[in-house]
């Protein structure tokens, strides 16, 4: 048995009451009922859907007042009637129109997905609204901090003695952790976290099979859909057994399906015990390292400022040193991503959020260009319409009629642009979401989509017909009729601001979208300190490793295809590993800082291509001690010694004497963070230790596939319960530009669009020109005048209007530029160079839009 349609009561439940929506409901199942025995004809079907339609309008009318004449279908569908006949006869009005338009909603469209799905980050965890993560605050050197990292002592306290506020206290290892996973002769390298197990039932993981309680056994793992797929095919794998880092056999006793990109655990291959973690520290309540996110669960009674300050203090009298100032407070989840940059110990406006007003202000803007193209070609035509608004208003129309006419012309438009939209957003979406490393699509069954699509269209349609209907519905009938207005005439000044107004946001935008690859590119040529060609890394995760350390790396010198092998316990390209307690002669008793502590082998800087200023390198040191260490020139400079090389360097930590060291050697900064941001100061320690990082320096004058065939075999051979994982430090470092070149490839997208947009509407002014200047091109060149002649007299206008839109762009992108640039520490300076070739780039692309028309109608015959 069919049911009615239910469209109508989704979109009226939006504005009614549910008393109202009972009553219509009754009346819409009655009419329902009337054509039941019909409604299989198509008919039938026809005739309920327009008598839905008015019953849905008699329901507007009556319970949200709105007029009856603006709910009049009858009118509407007239007026739709005698739109569609004129955009079918005037079809390149038409495509300009819809083309422009289509473009600037998609714009519009994929700019309000990519906010949506930044908006939405973490609302897919159920209890997102009562999640928060545990945060620190302290004072150093004057500067005040703000970081996520926390002590597992800290998680233990919050658990035992402040459990009255909250539901659950988790603590997860404070970074994604790679690990070996083995099942059979399979080994994979998979990114996951070391959780508690009150975590995933916190975080309200999707069980696909198991439950959210498996992490209860210490022994046990828990993997995502697509991780067990690729090891178990599609069968259930609980209870099977992996093995990881060649040392745990863990149980599989659940699988949730894949958490989606916009939130925070997003890259989460599986979550493993934390007790695992702790096993491999040797302890699990600690107080000095700084290793550990610890989130929370707040009770429905409780807020979090009232939590924030009752934990403020607690970490003072467990504080390592007495000079040690840290207060804790609470960040909700709902600010992770887009409130997660702290000043001063101040939250500010991160690069998340400056992203989100950039790119919805560049949405605006460019439907707005959009909308300028219909107002100035509506405008431009206004001499065509104007006989047509006379005789209407000779028989009869009044003005309120006619601007009815001329926006449902508009909203028409809109409608089939929007469609059109559509299929271009469906067909760019795949080469979005992997640009903006987004996992977005389109809703087309979320009410909340239909209604932002319906926003959008209304809005376009007010927007773009306003201006004309109320300008057409203007013209005096006796005055049109005679012949004697000048129409166009008022219209012809405000044309003029819109195409500057369009064309100084175009240029703006590629303005900005050159500085930020100039940007990129400066910070891409930036000296790292290191040779990164040729230079692979990987981290043997196996325990096996460790006990072949000394052969493998033995083994691997012998190849003809490795120059040089070196290692660390920290990889080349980030700045993990912070210390702080060094003093030295001359050191100020109050002067407080933290260094990046790196422990590397003798053949470490020699392997990188480290670069010396002063001293010797550890492979060069005759007395090799694990007492020497070497410097680079951002610790030279706090140091502040004139000669450092030959001081010694004192390390207490936890009230331990950890030691003398003395320096042997100063290398140049290598650029192992933000490749934006300053370098930091870095000491490295000579280690005889097993460390497990692996540099392998590539020999050049072998081909590179050869080379690595070679090393794969001979480590597979060594330690076969190893994945050989390798990653060239090239890319490794390439992927910090990452986020940036993100934002210059979907600006670099947007800003060709407004300037694809800007120039469809100078092609059709430029068309609409050389039609009504038809008989004066004729009577010129009857009397001389040479092609160029006229070509020079129909451009000059619009390359005055974009020089103009040159000089207002000026000082709106440099203020702009300015702000954004200061946010980098090491930036270029904004260049006129790059506003010049901007501006000569622009009168370009506008003579060559405006060329063919102008050049078209200077060929035409005189006659």
């Amino acid at each position: 048995m069919p049911h009615p349609p239910k469209w109508p009561l989704r979109i009226l439940r939006l504005f009614l009451k549910e008393e109202y929506l009972e009553e219509i409901e009754g009346d819409m199942e009655e009419l329902f009922l009337e054509d039941l025995d019909l409604y299989s004809t198509q008919k039938a079907r026809r005739k309920y859907t327009w008598e839905t339609l008015k019953l849905f309008r008699l329901s507007l009318i009556k319970h949200i007042q709105i007029p009856s004449q603006i709910m009049n279908f009858t009118m509407i569908r007239h007026n739709f009637l005698i739109s569609w006949r004129r955009l079918v006869r005037e079809k390149g009005y038409t495509l300009l129109n819809v083309g422009g338009l289509a473009l600037g909603m998609a714009v519009a469209l994929l700019i309000g997905l990519w906010i949506w799905d930044e908006l939405s980050f973490n609302t897919y965890h159920k209890n997102y609204e009562g999640i928060a993560q545990v945060m620190r605050v302290e004072e150093v050197r004057g500067d005040i901090y703000t970081s996520t990292s926390l002590v597992s002592g800290l998680g233990h306290l919050l658990k035992d003695s402040y459990s009255d506020y909250f539901e659950e206290v988790v603590m997860v290892r404070a970074r994604l952790e790679s690990r070996a996973i083995t099942s059979g002769q399979d080994n994979f390298t998979q990114d996951g976290y070391f959780i508690q197990p009150g975590g995933p039932s916190m975080l309200s993981l999707d069980m696909k099979y198991g439950s959210q309680e498996g992490l209860n056994d210490p022994n046990s793992i828990l993997l995502s859909a697509s991780l067990a797929q690729k090891i178990f095919g599609d069968i259930d794998p609980t209870n099977r057994i992996l093995t990881m880092d060649a040392k745990w056999e863990l149980s599989v006793t659940g699988v949730y399906h894949d958490l989606p990109k916009n939130t925070t655990f997003q890259d989460a291959s599986y979550f493993a015990p934390l007790e695992l973690y702790f096993d491999e520290l040797g302890t699990s309540n600690y107080w000095d390292n700084y290793n550990m996110y610890i989130l929370v669960q707040l009770r429905r009674d409780v807020s979090m400022e009232e939590v924030s300050r009752n934990i403020k203090g607690i970490m003072r009298p467990h504080q390592v040193e007495a000079n040690e100032s840290r207060e804790l407070f609470l960040h909700p989840m709902s600010k992770w991503h887009l409130y997660s940059t702290f000043e001063n110990g101040k939250q500010v406006m991160g690069d998340r959020m400056r992203f989100i007003w950039f790119y919805g202000i560049i949405g605006i803007f460019v439907l707005s260009l959009a909308c300028i193209n219909f107002v100035n070609l509506s405008t431009a035509r206004s001499e065509k319409r104007a006989k047509e608004v006379g005789i209407r208003k000779s028989i009869g129309s009044n003005r309120s009629q006619l601007i009815t006419q001329f926006l449902s012309e508009a909203l028409l438009i809109s409608i089939v642009a929007f469609l059109l939209s559509l299929v271009m957003v469906y067909a760019v979406l795949p080469w979005f979401n992997t640009v903006a490393a987004k996992d977005v699509g389109l809703p087309l069954g979320e009410p909340r989509f239909l209604m932002m699509g319906l926003g959008i269209i209304l809005i376009t349609a007010l927007l773009a017909g306003s201006y004309p209907a109320f300008y057409l519905s203007s013209f005096i009938p006796v005055k049109v009729l005679k012949g004697s207005i000048q129409v166009g005439k008022k219209s012809f000044t405000s044309r003029r601001v819109l195409v500057v107004f369009q064309f100084t946001v175009a240029i703006s935008l590629t303005i900005g979208t050159v500085m930020v690859y100039q940007q990129i590119q400066h910070a891409k040529n930036r000296a790292t300190g290191y040779e990164r060609e040729g230079l692979i890394m990987l981290r043997p995760k196996s325990q096996e490793y460790y006990e072949k350390y000394h052969v493998l790396v033995n083994e691997l010198r012998s190849l003809s295809s490795v120059q040089s092998v070196g290692t660390s316990n920290y990889p080349i390209t980030n700045t993990l590993g912070w210390n702080g307690g060094f003093s030295w002669t001359g050191k100020d008793p109050n002067f407080r800082t933290s260094f990046n502590t790196i422990r590397i082998s003798p053949e470490y800087a020699q392997t990188l291509g480290l670069e010396f200023i002063t001293g010797k390198d550890f492979a060069q040191e005759v007395s090799n001690g694990t007492n020497k260490v070497l410097i680079n020139e951002a610790a030279s400079e706090i140091i502040e010694l004139d000669k450092p090389v030959g001081a010694f360097l004192n390390w207490e930590r936890d009230g331990e004497d950890r030691g003398n060291f003395q320096i042997i050697g100063v290398v140049k900064n290598m650029v192992k963070g933000s490749p934006f941001e300053p370098v930091s100061q870095s000491i490295m320690f000579i280690s005889e230790a097993e460390l497990g990082w692996l540099f392998i320096r590539l020999n050049p004058s072998i081909k590179e596939n050869t080379a690595l065939a070679e090393i794969r075999e001979r480590f597979n051979q060594i330690v076969p319960s190893a994945p050989f994982d390798y990653t060239f430090v090239e890319d490794d470092y390439a992927a910090k530009f990452g986020a940036e070149e993100r934002t210059g490839t979907l600006s670099a997208f947007f800003t060709g669009l407004a300037l694809l947009i800007s120039c469809l509407g100078l092609f059709g002014l430029a068309s609409y020109v050389a039609e009504r200047r038809t008989k004066e091109i004729g009577i010129r060149k009857v009397l001389g005048a040479s092609m160029l002649n006229v070509w020079q007299m129909l451009s000059k206008d619009f390359v005055i209007l974009v020089l103009i839109a040159c000089l207002i762009a000026s000082p709106i992108a440099y203020y702009f530029l300015q702000n954004w640039l200061e946010s980098y520490a090491y930036r270029i300076e904004i260049s006129w160079w790059t506003f010049i070739s901007t501006y000569i780039s622009a009168l370009v692309l506008t003579l060559v839009t405006i060329s063919y028309q102008a050049l078209k109608a200077a060929s035409t015959n005189p006659v």
